[in-house]
């Protein structure tokens, strides 16, 4: 490998390792990131196609993405089917080392896959495990043609660029998930606070006591399908019918 090879290889990857932790500094989509493993791949480790199977955390499903369409329509196949390298890596917790799709024993093994992705020109897969914390949660496969097997070098790279990028996704999940809890507390706060200074106000404008005023509101919204804090926002705009300010009326 020449000098200038050798630096554009160091260019490639110091490129994927800022693409794939970018989840870390904005908001990047899932698919996003994975796609770009995948495309990664492809250039680092001249495969013909990469596509990836990720059990998508909180019951959102499964993800499924690959470096181009006909590979995505393979992954996806494999995936109705419930077979093909993606899955038995996912199962396994364990990568597959290259695997020859062009011989008598790769059709038992995957008997719907491997027709499909020998249509498509791939005659040898090998996968790697998407894993965190100890976890799998997906698969990386890496298709290709060549005569000559990816070397545990490539596989070693294969499965460091597959840990950053779970790891990322992973971080991110758990990210969004703590945003999407602090907003609700934010919002539960918010509405006791309007509920409270309606109740305040009633409680003083009618002449009643703090739990009337709330019982009131209470009724009032729940015969009328309404949110509670909604009518405390009713009562300190000035916009609630008059049968809550007068009841008796």
């Amino acid at each position: 490998m020449t000098a200038m090879s050798e630096r554009r290889r160091e260019e490639r990857l110091a490129s994927a390792f800022v693409d794939l932790t970018a989840p870390l500094v904005r908001d990047v989509s899932v698919t996003a990131v994975l796609r770009t493993l995948t495309e990664h791949c492809v250039e680092l480790l001249e495969v013909s196609a990469a596509g990836v199977l990720l059990d998508v955390p909180h019951g959102q499903g499964v993800e499924v993405v690959a470096s181009d369409e006909y590979t995505h329509a393979l992954e996806l196949f494999g995936l109705e089917c419930d077979e093909g390298p993606c899955r038995d890596c996912a199962r396994s917790d364990a990568r597959i080392s290259e695997t020859r799709l062009d011989v008598e024993d790769a059709c038992p093994r995957w008997p719907r896959f491997t027709p499909r992705a020998l249509l498509l020109g791939f005659t040898s897969v090998a996968t790697v495990p998407l894993r965190c914390q100890g976890t799998v949660v997906g698969a990386l496969s890496l298709l290709h043609n060549r005569t000559k097997p990816l070397d545990d070098t490539q596989l070693r790279l294969a499965q460091a660029l597959a840990d950053i990028a779970t790891a990322c996704v992973m971080q991110r999940q758990v990210v969004h998930a703590q945003l999407a809890q602090i907003a609700d507390l934010q919002n539960s706060l918010d509405s006791r606070i309007v509920i409270e200074q309606a109740k305040g106000y009633l409680s003083n404008s009618r002449g009643c006591s703090a739990d009337q005023a709330f019982t009131r509101m209470r009724t009032y919204a729940r015969n009328r399908q309404l949110k509670l804090s909604d009518v405390a926002r009713q009562v300190l705009n000035g916009t609630v019918a008059d049968t809550l300010l007068n009841p008796e009326r």
